[in-house]
C-alpha cells in the first residue's frame, strides 16, 4: 500500500512539473530557404516561422517595455552572406502586470532574411544555422527566455 501511494505521489508530481514547464517548450520554430534551392551569386529569401500556441504570446522584437525581453533571430552560414533580418510588426496589448501596453507576437510570427551564396561557392548545399530567442508569456506571467535552434538547408545551383 505504501509503495502504491509513493508511486502515485511521484506520478502526480511529474504531471504537475510537466504542466508547469510546457509553456517553455510549446513554441515551435520552422523555416526554409527559397523553396529549397539557391543560385550562386544571387540572393535567396529565407523565412523562419515562430509558432505560438493559443493562450501564450511572445514579446516582439520591439516590445516597448524596459522589462520585456525582445525576440531576436540570429543566422549564420559558412561560405555565405546573411542579410539583415526583417522582423514582423507585433501588436500592442495591455496586460494586468504592466502599466503600459506591450508589443507582442501571437499565433505565428514570420521572419525573413536574404542568403547570398557567392559565385565561387564550391559546395552542393548550404546550411544556415538559426537561433530564435524569445520570452513567452501568458496574460498573467512571463517565463524565462528560451532559445530554439534550427538548421535550414538548400541545394546550390
Amino acid at each position: 500500500m505504501r509503495i502504491k501511494l509513493i508511486q502515485f505521489l511521484m506520478l502526480a508530481a511529474i504531471i504537475v512539473v510537466a504542466g508547469y514547464f510546457s509553456p517553455l517548450t510549446a513554441q515551435t520554430v520552422t523555416g526554409s530557404i527559397a523553396g529549397g534551392g539557391v543560385t550562386r551569386g544571387k540572393a535567396a529569401r529565407a523565412t523562419v516561422v515562430l509558432s505560438i500556441p493559443g493562450g501564450l504570446h511572445v514579446n516582439s522584437s520591439r516590445p516597448d517595455s524596459e522589462y520585456a525581453i525582445a525576440t531576436t533571430l540570429r543566422a549564420s552560414a559558412r561560405g555565405a552572406r546573411i542579410g539583415a533580418v526583417s522582423y514582423p510588426r507585433g501588436h500592442n496589448r495591455k496586460f494586468s502586470f504592466s502599466d503600459n501596453p506591450i508589443n507582442v507576437y501571437e499565433g505565428r510570427a514570420a521572419f525573413g532574411f536574404n542568403v547570398t551564396v557567392p559565385s565561387t561557392y564550391r559546395g552542393e548545399t548550404i546550411a544556415v544555422n538559426v537561433t530564435v530567442r524569445y520570452q513567452a508569456c501568458t496574460n498573467e506571467v512571463c517565463y524565462p527566455p528560451k532559445s530554439k535552434q534550427i538548421t535550414l538547408t538548400a541545394r546550390v545551383n
